[in-house]
């Protein structure tokens, strides 16, 4: 079994609103009732009996929902069990593996040191890392002749990497977990051992990369790439840097790449003992051991709890309990759509129909053409293990979904925008 363990598998146009920033509690967000922030409480409650009904039938283990308005908390609840194997029910402070829903808060932390004056996002990676002054692109040649094999071609890039493009995915880093080709395949034993961060960004900058940089979207490996920048320049862990930057300032108490403190390993969420796959070999990773690689793309775990403190800012236009940590206009222009005519979208597209991408989102660009409900501006991503997350800036709105069933990632992600939106009044 490949030794993958921090991968994810599988963001706004409009200015986002600068109302006046809602204070967090000591524990949580206010709680209103759901008709005063335009919730019908008879239609949230759908979810509920949803879940319920999912986990009595053995569908999902559990699930933790979260539902916020206004800056105000209209639905929160936990459903199910925490743990299969143990029967321990599912709580609202229980911990799950975020996976992808790391880069977000990665992305975010780059971008505070871009409003610091450290770098611009032009900047080439090799400024931060070195060995990336010399990466070549692979480029795939059909066989010459009928049984033969293909041939891989390195070639000089047309232009450096930027750390736009780890923040995009168009940096021609690929993941090698899903996907063919020989490029791909030479990503798959990446992260076997437990590199450090800056041994991982070695490895990476010794392979070729799959596209011209700025040339296609791509999933992959970019964000904890990023994370590396992230701590070259605030010469510190990326854990370090993100618990000075946001996670101790917003109060995100449960959130860090392991759960090393034994009394809080209880609380850590599990899947069904055949749902363990994230696909491509990639198997659930045990944070309660604790190892030198901080992944940047998909490493955190915490709680629905503390992922909303972390919205709650966004949704407050960069600004919480009186602190900046991002000026409104840049978050703005992170949660508006990077792709533009250079940037195409390749095989694997995760944002979807309907959605462009920004700097670590997936933004919405159009009232229809998604399958899923929303506004135009809206941004989200998910995490391979089951997690999801969207902030509605028209509506004032994010909820955050907690789950571990890489089996079902999907059908609850839409299943969440459906009974959401179907609740609101107004």
């Amino acid at each position: 079994m490949k030794s993958l363990t921090r991968l994810a598998a599988t963001a706004s146009i409009a200015i986002l609103a600068l109302n006046a920033p809602q204070a967090l509690s000591a524990e949580l967000l206010p709680k209103a009732d759901p008709a005063s922030v335009g919730f019908s409480a008879e239609r949230l409650a759908r979810i509920g009996t949803r879940l319920k009904a999912d986990s009595e039938a053995g569908t999902i283990p559990g699930a933790v929902v979260l539902v916020a308005r206004e800056g105000k908390i209209a639905y929160f609840e936990a459903f199910g069990v925490q743990d299969p194997q143990t029967k321990a029910k599912m709580t609202r402070d229980s911990i799950f593996r975020m996976y992808s829903m790391t880069k977000p808060i990665v992305t975010v932390a780059a971008m505070m040191q871009v409003e610091e004056g450290r770098y611009h996002v032009s900047d080439p990676v090799a400024r931060f890392i070195p060995s990336f002054g010399k990466v070549q692109v692979g480029v795939e040649k059909p066989p010459a002749e009928a049984g033969g094999k293909p041939t891989l071609e390195l070639v000089a890039p047309r232009r450096a990497m930027s750390v736009q493009d780890l923040m995009r995915h168009s940096s021609g880093i690929t993941y090698g977990f899903f996907g063919v080709g020989a490029v791909k395949a030479m990503y798959g034993e990446v992260l076997n051992g437990d590199p450090d961060n800056a041994e991982f960004a070695e490895r990476i900058a010794k392979l070729p990369l799959a596209y011209q940089p700025g040339t296609v979207w791509d999933y992959s490996h970019s964000t904890d790439i990023l994370g590396r920048v992230v701590e070259v320049v605030d010469k510190k862990s990326l854990y370090n840097s993100l618990n000075d930057r946001l996670l101790k300032p917003l109060g995100m108490k449960d959130t860090a790449f392991y759960v090393t403190d034994a009394a809080k390993q209880g609380r850590v969420a599990e899947p069904f003992p055949d749902d363990r796959s994230l696909g491509g070999g990639v198997e659930f990773f045990d944070p309660r051991k604790s190892g030198k690689f901080e992944g940047g793309g998909g490493g955190l775990t915490g709680t629905a709890m503390d992922y909303a403190r972390f919205l709650q800012m966004l949704v407050d236009g960069g600004a919480q309990n009186g602190k900046r940590y991002l000026s409104p206009k840049i978050l703005a222009y992170m949660t508006s759509d990077h792709m533009g005519t250079g940037v195409t979208p390749g095989p694997y597209y995760l944002p979807g129909p309907g959605y462009g991408f920004g700097l670590g989102f997936g933004v919405r660009t159009a009232a229809g053409v998604s399958a899923d409900p929303g506004s135009v501006g809206d941004y989200y991503w998910g995490g391979a293990g089951g997690t999801y997350f969207w902030v509605d800036p028209k509506e004032k709105m994010f909820v955050v979904f907690m789950m571990q069933s890489p089996k079902q990632r999907l059908t609850y992600r839409a299943a969440m925008r459906d009974m959401v939106y179907a609740a609101m009044t107004k």
